[in-house]
């Protein structure tokens, strides 16, 4: 456990990363913010209380500690676009709304963008190279599923409500075509949560990067709508609708475990 992640780690090949459910700031960067910002609303909430359940089933779980606010860990370092509408990037200015983050004048400047990034992010993608580096060496393949969630309805970066369950493989790159087929078959166990593969979230920086199945390491992106377990607003946990999708969220990862290369 440091100031940055809480990791704990597995007895498995499978690492869960939980990027965007932070919630600590700054002091400095608190006082900066915008009303619109302050209260986080583009926080993955509860994903971490949602998926503690994994680390009894042998999984290995790392848990980002501060706000996205400060900086996007999902986001490649030097910023480069992921999608045709990028949204938000590594340091964000603006709320998922299109609302300043900052209050005007108070943006950061590229020596503090650089500082965090060392502060924050290097931290963070060291911890989830690491342990898939010690998970190949140990079992001979490694697997990442990165834990997401998002409002459902977000018009400023896609139409409509979004599908219950978003899985992403970058097109098929990260992760080997049974593996995605496998839990997109699980997914689709439970027809009253749509569903959808590679579709407005084909997988962040995490799943792109790390997913090289031809060298063993095989990621995936699930992203969830929060209406699925909790209340958008104001953002609450609801533990009726979590415990609905738990044995769904179970089985995914329970086909994970016992997927072999």
């Amino acid at each position: 456990m440091t100031s940055v992640f809480e990791f704990s780690p597995g007895s498995t090949p499978l690492l869960l990363s939980v990027p965007h459910a932070g919630t600590r700031l700054p002091k400095s960067l608190l006082a900066r913010l915008s009303p619109a910002a302050r209260s986080l609303p583009d926080t993955d909430w509860f994903v971490d209380r949602l998926y503690r359940w994994v680390t009894d089933m042998g999984a290995g779980l790392l848990v980002a500690r501060h706000s996205r606010y400060v900086i996007d860990l999902n986001r490649p370092p030097d910023n480069s676009a992921l999608y045709a509408n990028p949204g938000p990037g590594l340091l964000p200015l603006q709320t998922f709304s299109g609302e300043a983050l900052y209050r005007e004048g108070l943006q950061p400047d590229a020596h503090e963008g650089r500082r965090r990034r060392e502060r924050y992010w290097q931290p963070y993608h060291d911890a989830i190279a690491s342990e898939l580096a010690a998970l190949k060496r140990r079992y001979g393949y490694a697997l990442l599923l990165d834990a997401h969630s998002i409002r459902s309805v977000v018009p400023r970066l896609f139409s409509g409500k979004l599908p219950d369950l978003n899985l992403g493989s970058n097109g098929g790159a990260s992760a080997d075509a049974g593996l995605i087929t496998a839990a997109m078959a699980v997914l689709g166990t439970r027809p009253e949560y749509s569903k959808v593969l590679d579709g407005r979230f084909r997988g962040g920086y995490i799943t792109r990067h790390y997913g090289q199945p031809h060298e063993g390491v095989h990621t995936l992106q699930l992203e969830m709508a929060q209406t699925v377990y909790m209340q958008e607003t104001p953002p609450v946990f609801d533990e009726k609708l979590a415990a609905a999708v738990e044995p769904l969220l179970r089985s995914l990862i329970t086909t994970l475990l016992g997927w072999r290369p």
